[in-house]
């Protein structure tokens, strides 16, 4: 499997890779290279094949411009269900209640996507702690609450005990 894995990742990082708009200087974070360390960070710890390449994939709609058709095409139903939960509805304006539909959306379709939403917070957090950036972090924070008020209690994931360290780390910025 983890010949295959591999293969099916470095097929996710290439789809991506042709369809990425590149990020400058005024970019909020380098995406393509978050994305990879999402699916490096999930492939690390063990998890799924479908978890890993959602994990690599999960930005693919909304900044990648990747349809669901090709996506589809290229992986699994099952993948691309996972990526579909982690995809922001752009359609919700108010910041809170986008996230909160988000997360549970996430909890909604299981424990699979809910730990793919989880490793991308977990990668924010520390990429925008290394740029002390105190506004993203503030995004983490909602994100991190919200995971933790939906999540049913079910769902024991090792990945949740990390995002809480994360969390209790920067709860002096909960306004």
């Amino acid at each position: 499997m983890k010949k295959n894995l591999n293969i099916k990742f470095e097929e996710a990082v290439r789809l991506l890779v042709n369809h990425f708009p590149i990020s400058d200087e005024t970019s909020r974070k380098p995406v393509l290279f978050h994305d990879i360390r999402v699916g490096v960070y999930l492939y690390e710890n063990g998890y799924s094949k479908d978890i890993v390449l959602a994990g690599v994939l999960h930005d693919a709609i909304e900044w990648f411009e990747i349809s669901e058709q090709i996506l589809r095409d290229k992986f699994r139903e099952d993948v691309v269900k996972l990526i579909l939960a982690s995809t922001k509805d752009y359609t919700i304006e108010d910041k809170e209640e986008k996230t909160k539909e988000l997360i549970k959306r996430c909890a909604r379709n299981g424990q699979d996507a809910l730990i793919v939403k989880t490793a991308d917070i977990i990668d924010s957090f520390k990429w925008y702690s290394s740029q002390d950036n105190k506004g993203e972090l503030q995004y983490c924070m909602r994100n991190a609450n919200a995971i933790f008020k939906y999540k049913p209690d079910n769902f024991n994931d090792k990945i949740f005990k990390e995002l809480k360290k994360w969390q209790i780390k920067f709860s002096n910025l909960i306004r």
